[in-house]
């Protein structure tokens, strides 16, 4: 369903822009919901299905931030969202032996990045971090140790639990754990009751800190396989991939509930979005590729912001922007400071978010990484692939007809920009000079709970270091 954006008037736009900066002393409440492997047209203000009304509820009452990109697969998306950086420049664009983080890594989020989540708690706000977190397993990189009060969720995706082959490891993925802060809650064999569970301990956290300023970050783990949906949820639709989205539906519909019934909605802004593009079974129309890869169906998100009274609503911004930028935006939001003493690659996107239309896109230019290479660049309506295409995402969004050999001086411009790039990011196994170290594990690694209780081994048990 498409929203017309309604004509505002200079007023009206000076209005919406100052709104959230006016309220002396009162800080506004964050809200990041992120589904697992969601198409691009999966949901109904970007696709034509009708089993996403609170998404779509979003959309109407708020703003559809349509060229919105994440990073290719998850642990580097998670990285960049919480840190306003690219993957590469904190070292996590991959895992140490595999394109993501598996249970048992030695890698993960340094302890010393500035996550969302510390910089507001700085600021006085209550955080919690509820669902899939994939930065990192071992006890320094969990989320309380990076400025959440309490976590509840699977450490890592919900497809890496008993039997699973760790590639290129010596050790098999233990069983799946549901971690409350660094301590196992149970295995997880019954998938469908995670989705309500998130859903219930978030609501809950909303309404013990409904007087105090809170960001709650609640990465489900829905749709990403292997698929699931609460039982309430099953066979209403075509295929249980559609179930588990209208399940996600369900979720933020509570959600949104949730901050109405406690006064919260004109004091919230939520942002709801995907952790990459979707996989084969996801819609990405109207775009090239899936997930992993960086042609649009790879990164683009299906993004909204909602925040009543303040975003207008029915709104759509075409602005190139990203997760990268939501660091930088709630910290300006929340009257904080950006992290001093590094490099931030973020914007702020409260000019988008509340100036009206006509607001132009921060980015000069947005780079493309896949694993550990830098593989395109954005600048304005062009994308080069380093392969040597040239594509107008304005006049072909689809990235169909290759117009590198018509445009040689945007060719030239593009690779000065990726030149650029790899001076400060560098390429392959050798990391830039802008490039932040990757945390590593201290001690010896380990797992939540043991392999394998005929083999004894312990939960918290130390297991062979790989890589």
């Amino acid at each position: 369903m498409q929203v017309p954006m309604p004509q505002l008037t200079r007023r009206q736009v000076f209005a919406a822009f100052a709104a959230p900066l006016s309220a002396a002393g009162e800080k506004p409440n964050f809200v990041i919901i992120s589904i697992d492997d969601l198409g691009y047209a999966d949901v109904s203000p970007f696709g034509k299905i009708s089993y996403t009304p609170n998404i779509e509820r979003m959309a109407r009452e708020g703003m559809r931030l349509e060229c919105c990109y994440a990073q290719p697969v998850c642990t580097p998306s998670r990285a960049a969202l919480m840190t306003g950086c690219y993957p590469r420049r904190v070292g996590l664009e991959r895992g140490s032996w595999h394109g993501v983080l598996f249970p048992g890594d030695r890698h993960g989020l340094n302890p010393r990045e500035i996550t969302i989540a510390r910089l507001l708690k700085k600021q006085g706000y209550a955080t919690a971090c509820i669902g899939k977190w994939h930065l990192g397993d071992q006890p320094e990189f969990l989320p309380t140790r990076h400025g959440f009060d309490s976590y509840l969720g699977i450490p890592y995706s919900n497809d890496m639990g008993r039997g699973v082959k760790n590639p290129q490891a010596q050790n098999p993925c233990p069983p799946l754990p549901l971690v409350r802060n660094d301590k196992v809650v149970r295995e997880v064999t019954d998938q469908d009751v995670l989705t309500p569970e998130y859903t219930a301990e978030a609501v809950a956290f909303i309404r013990k800190n409904k007087g105090r300023p809170f960001f709650l970050y609640l990465p489900h783990n829905q749709v990403h396989g292997p698929l699931f949906a609460a039982k309430s949820m099953r066979g209403k639709r075509e295929s249980l991939y559609q179930d588990a989205v209208a399940d996600s539906d369900w979720s933020v519909g509570e959600v949104l509930r949730t901050l109405e019934q406690e006064g919260l909605g004109k004091k919230t802004l939520v942002i709801f979005t995907s952790d990459n593009g979707g996989t084969i079974r996801a819609d990405n129309k109207p775009f090239r590729g899936n997930k992993g890869s960086v042609w649009e169906g790879g990164l683009r998100t299906p993004t909204i912001a909602w925040w009543p009274g303040r975003i207008p609503a029915g709104t759509v911004s075409r602005e190139l922007t990203s997760h990268i930028d939501f660091l930088p935006t709630l910290a300006k939001l929340a009257g904080a400071a950006p992290p001093s003493g590094r490099k931030i690659d973020g914007h702020d996107l409260s000019p988008i978010l509340f100036g009206g239309p006509g607001v132009k896109t921060p980015w000069e230019a947005f780079y493309f990484y896949q694993n550990r290479n830098l593989r395109a660049v954005r600048a304005g309506a062009w994308k080069y692939h380093v392969s040597g295409e040239l594509y107008n995402l304005d006049s072909d969004i689809g990235e169909s007809k290759d117009v590198a050999a018509a445009n040689p001086d945007q060719v030239a411009r593009m690779k000065s920009l990726i030149a650029r790039a790899l001076a400060d990011l560098g390429e392959g196994d050798t990391p830039g000079p802008g490039c932040r170290p990757v945390g590593r594990a201290k001690g010896p690694l380990r797992f939540f709970l043991p392999h394998d209780p005929a083999t004894g081994l312990a939960p918290h048990a130390p297991v062979k270091a790989v890589g």
